[in-house]
This record gives structure tokens, C-alpha cells and sequence, in this order.
């Protein structure tokens, strides 16, 4: 009996990030007997790597160093010539380059994934990094992307046909998420929270630059300068960890914002902690498509977002959120206290998140849509 097609992913690395869950996410509900699957991460793996169920799953590390490691190129050729995979997924523009080693690979396609740009280009303008985009189009067989933002720009930016594109949205993991409702309690925050008419605030996210934490911490200074008595009320958590972590921790004290801040770290409990939030917040600078807003939606909470990216495809202003222009942490207090002060509008705002999502989101259609374009993609020549 033939072995079904291998997929060989290759990525940057396997650590915390929206990108690498739906990576996982996808090869765990792909059925075994339609594709198998490997993952080289260009660096080193991660903590993500415990999250990948299926035994038959290789993870491989290069061990790429920084600037243009020309042994690393000869490794990831002599491994997938080993492999000898159907089809390589390359993600991101840190892996794109590895296309032209995939190429040099008897036999194999070629797809690339588009899952949003970092903070040295949010608006994908960067010339030498689409003149690279641009060149390696000629090698890429077929693309696919996670917003219709991202569809977008590659068709007008880089020049990318329409046919070699497939728009596919990530998932929610209803398991986790999506039975699930915003429970009252603040159970598992901090003791000094647990008040009778707290109103719960949080963000879910990696503490780095591109998600614009430190923006939430200005707008809660600026609630306690314009109503003292919501601000005592007002308590706000950032789940997750990262490199501005000090940062975010000195901001917070300067400040004067510790009895209103928790940063809560890495959590495993992150449908538990989002069923005790009133709101979701995420300021990022820059977003593909964001899995936490999804996730915060399945959990009937409402959400700010900035007016970026795929947010804007995700939050319909008004209706299951507010969506806010980015960097500007005066409009951020306003739709903080708006939802804040009216438990009315969350509910209902949260219902018509909690609806989008289960309509709209879902992770066997994701899945579906990405066999469909292997399924194609093997049907090209090489």
C-alpha cells in the first residue's frame, strides 16, 4: 500500500506565536491517510513541539545562524533529499528563500504561506524585501494567505496572479473555545481583584513590539485621569511572555498602574483565563489574522482591536467590537470606558463575535481547504 504525500514544513522556528498554532493545529486534524507530514525549523524547534498529537511527525533543526549561512542551505538540500517530500510549505519571509533549495529537489512542489509581516515592514513596503518576494514568485508554485489583506498585497504589491493565491482563515479550536461562554469571577486573578464590580480587560499575545502592549498600560493611566472611580474597577492582564516584559514591568511602575496590571506570563489555562475577561483587547501595529481574537470571540467576549491587517476582517466596528486607529492610546480609553461601563453592549457584542466565529471559523474547513490546495498543487508539473 503507497505511503500517503509527505509535506515538509519549513519555518523559522517552532516556538509560541499565531502562526506556528495554526501549523499545528492543521497537521493534528489532517487525516493521516491523505497526507503525512515533517517540519524543518530553520533555527531550533520550540515549546510548540509538544503540541503536534501525531506520532508519524518528524520535527528536524537546521540551526541556521544569523546572515546568509551557506552550509545551512546545503543542510536543509541534503535533508529533503533524504525525505524526498511531494510538496514543500515554506512560511513567512524567513523561510522564503528556502524555496530555491526545495527547487534543486527532484520532484517536489512548492507552496508558501503568508501569514503577516514583522515590525521592520508592517506595510510590506520594504523594497529589498519585495524585490526578493518579487524573484522568488518565479520559483513559488501556488501561494496561500490568511487574510484577504495579505491576498491583496501580494496581487498588487508583488505582482503575484490571482491563480496562484488561495485566501484560507485560520480556525477555532472549539474543544477549548468554542462551547465555552464568559463566565462571572475572577477566581484565578489576583486576590485584591476579587470585587463584586471589577471589570476584567485582557490581551492575549507574545510581549514584543508588533503588539503594542505598552499601548493598554497609557490608555488605563488616562482612565484613572479622567474617571478615578472606574479606573479602581478597571483591571487589565496580559497573558504571555517576551522580550519586553521589563519593559512593560518599568512602564507599569512608572506609571502607577500595580493594582490594576497583572501580567500573567505563559499560561496553559488561556480559555480559562479568557472566560473570566469582560473584553479583548489587541493594539497590535500590525496583524495577518489574529487566533486569539477568534479564540476571544468563541468566548462571547467582545474586542478592541487597531484598524490593521486582518483585524478589520474580523472586527466589524460597532456590531462585535470597536476597532481603533493604531498608536493612539486617547481613542483606546475611550472604547476601554465605552464597553467597560456598559455590560449591555459586551453581552451583546459578544453574541455576534460568538456567532461569526462558529459560522465562519472553523478548523475542519480550514483543513479541507488546505488538502484541496495540495491536492491541486500535486496536480501541477514540477
Amino acid at each position: 500500500m503507497s505511503q500517503a504525500p509527505l509535506v515538509i514544513h519549513i519555518i523559522h522556528s517552532l516556538g509560541a506565536g499565531g502562526m506556528e498554532n495554526g501549523l499545528v493545529n492543521i497537521i493534528n486534524r489532517m487525516p493521516a491517510d491523505r497526507y503525512r507530514h515533517g517540519i524543518i525549523c530553520l533555527t531550533r524547534s520550540g515549546e510548540f513541539a509538544s503540541r503536534i498529537e501525531r506520532p508519524d511527525v518528524q520535527i528536524h533543526e537546521i540551526h541556521q545562524r544569523p546572515g546568509h549561512d551557506l552550509a545551512a542551505y546545503w543542510r536543509l538540500w541534503k535533508l529533503l533529499y533524504r525525505l524526498k517530500p511531494a510538496i514543500v510549505h515554506t512560511r513567512n519571509l524567513s523561510a522564503l528563500e528556502m524555496q530555491l533549495v526545495a527547487a534543486m529537489v527532484p520532484g517536489v512542489r512548492r507552496l508558501h504561506g503568508e501569514h503577516g509581516r514583522d515590525i521592520y515592514d508592517l506595510e510590506g513596503k520594504n523594497r529589498k524585501y519585495n524585490l526578493l518576494r518579487q524573484f522568488m514568485s518565479r520559483v513559488v508554485q501556488h501561494y496561500i494567505c490568511v487574510s484577504r489583506d495579505l491576498e491583496q498585497w501580494l496581487h498588487t504589491t508583488i505582482g503575484v496572479p490571482a491563480a496562484k493565491v488561495s485566501q484560507i482563515y485560520n480556525g477555532v479550536d472549539g474543544d477549548r473555545f468554542g462551547e465555552a461562554s464568559v463566565v462571572a469571577g475572577v477566581a484565578d486573578f489576583p486576590a485584591a481583584w476579587n470585587m463584586p464590580d471589577a471589570v476584567i480587560a485582557g490581551s492575549v499575545g507574545r510581549l514584543v513590539e508588533v503588539k503594542n502592549q505598552a499601548s493598554m498600560l497609557q490608555a488605563l493611566a488616562l482612565i484613572r485621569d479622567r474617571d478615578p472611580i472606574l479606573f479602581a474597577r478597571l483591571k487589565l492582564v496580559l497573558v504571555g511572555d517576551g522580550p519586553l516584559r521589563a519593559e512593560l514591568e518599568a512602564l507599569c511602575a512608572k506609571l502607577g498602574l500595580e493594582q490594576n496590571l497583572w501580567l500573567a506570563g505563559n499560561r496553559d489555562d488561556v480559555a480559562d483565563l479568557l472566560g473570566k475577561m469582560d473584553f479583548f483587547m489587541l493594539p497590535s501595529l500590525g496583524e495577518g489574522i489574529s487566533n486569539t481574537i477568534l479564540e476571544a470571540m468563541a468566548m462571547k467576549l467582545p474586542v478592541i482591536a487597531t484598524a490593521v491587517g486582518g483585524n478589520v476582517e474580523l472586527v466589524e466596528d460597532g456590531v462585535n467590537g470597536l476597532l481603533v486607529p493604531v498608536a493612539s492610546d486617547a481613542v483606546l480609553a475611550d472604547a476601554m470606558m465605552k464597553l467597560a461601563e456598559s455590560p449591555e453592549l459586551r453581552e451583546e457584542m459578544g453574541e455576534n463575535g460568538y456567532q461569526m466565529v462558529g459560522s465562519q471559523f472553523q478548523w475542519p474547513v480550514t483543513v479541507n481547504h488546505y488538502m484541496a490546495v495540495y491536492d491541486r498543487l500535486l496536480q501541477q508539473a514540477v
